[in-house]
């Protein structure tokens, strides 16, 4: 075992020594590129020819941030040396410079397989189905096949194209979660479990051997009305009934069925091979047969929506990732607070939208940014919330100050709740490893937790009054921001976590929509023209070197770990976590719903 450990461990050593040979040469060529590209590009785009078609290729993540300055760093070790047009915000800001700029046709969406939850998804379908208003064409086309997600997305488009040999994988959703729980106790690992909140399950599979009946219940809830959220849309689409699309997901197990059978079910309208689907786009944009497609990316075609600004604007600040996780991905609210006084004290900043992606974290750190939030919204600065794919617990905790809340249907939202959890490892010391743990102290409680002793009950007691005492915050923040009473939000918290839908008749959200329905609120507010704002994205992406450098070193390390430990690797990362967050948390449970 400890054999494997060192060549683990030495195998990483030269990995990351390689890749910072790969970083320094693909920041040479990088270099080059974009010098090269500087003849043809003027003020951060491409020049864009007559009869043009705007190619969104679904092959990545779909990330929240980006624009034609992100750097990503797998895009440079592919090769490409060219930044990343995978971001919803580039994606967003393409397609609506398309819509109005003459000379883009329509947009042809390739589906080969790309990740993101369904707000994102959602968020991007709005945008397209806002682009059809021109009354260009939308193509979608499945070269190998559509996933699920995808095919979401395409269901916008007046025709979906589909390899005759090709599937589409629909299938409906699903939530597994690994419970530790017999796990630990195999190793001689207790988790000592103090929460607050019936619905509070992100404690679940560390004292659980499986789900509880309140956790399935609420999981089934928004997981079923989220799915419904988009077979509606999806058959709304293909004008098919619900019912209809519902029946083929239950009893024909589409991914299964032929090409030629999902065309006569309405799932796709045209069989195409590459070269077929490449003629239908040039009759659509008017070319003749030996003429080359004009096709534009995102990146070419849109501004860059991370391009500073001057002058009075609207500030977007994104807070996404885990709250205090640790990680550059995710929110430092020390930081993040610094920033929300820095606007608050910026003449040009006129208004504020926060923009909140994330399952929640750190109690403590919530309060400090809720606190910073309250300072700006005191300033006499209006304050909008836009929620992405998720603004949980912590996530809605931040979210409180807001005076306006915005979130797309198929959000995840509330889980007002919180917990601590303290591993009590000292028998598995003793008992595995052999190891005896003998103690000095001065008072009662000096060895509380130490080397992983199990705390005592009058110690449980006091860790259960701080986290009551945690939660009635938690719940006095919620009242406040929603202008309700502290009782009514105890009625809907209890951990509970709902779909953006049930949050907003239950008063969690005010109203549907995204990003530019926030910023457009907080515009009105501030009493600035329709169509006269400038927004700025805040925190500023950081393109020094070094963070590159050390996130590509990351995800190296990260790579080969996986390769090394397989499934077992998401496992050993989820009780990693958990052992070095911090002990009282406002976190929703881990739940992938990518599509």
């Amino acid at each position: 075992m400890m054999k494997k450990f060192l060549l683990v461990v030495c195998g990483s050593f030269v990995g990351v020594t390689l890749a910072l040979i790969v970083f320094v040469v693909s920041a040479i060529v990088m270099s080059i590129a974009m010098v090269g590209m500087g003849s043809s590009v003027s003020g951060g785009r491409a020049s864009v020819e007559k009869n043009s078609i705007l190619h969104i290729d679904l092959c990545d993540e779909i990330t929240e941030r980006g624009g034609s300055g992100e750097m990503d760093m797998l895009t440079m070790v592919r090769g490409s040396g060219i930044p990343s047009s995978s971001s919803l915000a580039t994606l967003r800001a393409a397609i609506k410079e398309a819509k109005t700029n003459d000379k883009i046709r329509g947009i042809y969406l390739e589906c080969n397989g790309s990740s993101a939850s369904p707000a994102t998804r959602e968020a991007l379908r709005k945008a397209l189905a806002d682009f059809k208003q021109s009354g260009k064409f939308i193509y979608a086309y499945g070269y190998e096949g559509i996933s699920q997600g995808d095919y979401y997305l395409a269901t916008v488009a007046d025709s979906i194209f589909l390899n005759p040999v090709g599937m589409v994988d629909l299938h409906g959703m699903a939530s597994a979660i690994p419970y530790f729980k017999k796990l630990l106790d195999n190793v001689g690992v207790e988790m000592q479990v103090i929460r607050v909140g019936t619905f509070k399950s992100a404690v679940e599979p560390y004292m659980l051997e499986q789900m509880s009946e309140a956790n399935r219940l609420q999981t089934q809830v928004y997981m079923g009305n989220i799915w419904r959220e988009m077979t509606d849309s999806m058959a709304a689409g293909r004008k098919i009934s619900t019912a209809t699309l519902n029946q083929l997901v239950n009893d024909s197990l589409v991914m299964t069925m032929e090409a030629a059978d999902l065309q006569k079910n309405h799932i796709v309208d045209r069989l195409a091979y590459a070269d077929e689907m490449e003629d239908a786009l040039k009759r659509a944009t008017d070319l003749k047969e030996d003429d080359d497609l004009r096709l534009v990316t995102p990146g070419d075609l849109a501004p860059d929506v991370e391009e500073s600004v001057s002058g009075d604007h609207i500030a977007v600040l994104f807070a996404e990732g885990e709250i205090d996780g640790g990680s550059s991905d995710d929110v430092d609210t020390e930081k993040m607070s610094e920033e929300i006084r820095r606007m608050m004290k910026d003449d040009n900043v006129k208004g504020m939208v926060l923009r909140v992606n994330s399952p929640g974290g750190s109690a403590f750190g919530s309060e400090q940014m809720w606190k910073a939030l309250e300072d700006f919204k005191e300033s006499g600065k209006p304050l909008a919330v836009s929620m992405g794919d998720l603004a949980a617990s912590g996530g809605y905790y931040i979210s409180a100050p807001g005076q306006r809340i915005f979130a797309e249907r198929t959000t995840i939202t509330g889980s007002i709740g919180i917990f601590g959890m303290i591993p009590a490892y000292e028998s598995a010391i003793k008992n595995k490893l052999g190891v005896n743990i003998e103690t000095v102290k001065t008072n009662e409680n000096a060895d509380m937790g130490v080397m992983g002793r199990k705390l005592t009950e009058p110690q449980l007691a006091a860790l259960q009054r701080m986290v009551n005492a945690g939660y009635d915050l938690f719940t006095r923040r919620c009242a406040e921001g929603r202008h309700v009473t502290q009782d009514s939000i105890k009625q809907i918290a209890e951990g509970r976590v709902w779909d953006a839908v049930s949050a907003h008749e239950r008063g969690l959200v005010d109203e549907f929509g995204g990003i530019d329905e926030a910023v457009k609120w907080v515009a009105q507010q501030a009493g600035l023209k329709e169509g006269k704002y400038k927004t700025q994205n805040y925190p500023a992406l950081d393109e020094d070197w070094r963070s590159l450098l050390s996130m590509m070193m990351q995800q190296q390390y990260e790579a080969k770990l996986r390769g090394e430990m397989g499934i077992l690797y998401e496992y050993h990362q989820a009780l990693m976590k958990i052992l070095g967050r911090d002990h009282l948390l406002c976190l929703m449970e881990p739940v992938d719903l990518s599509l």
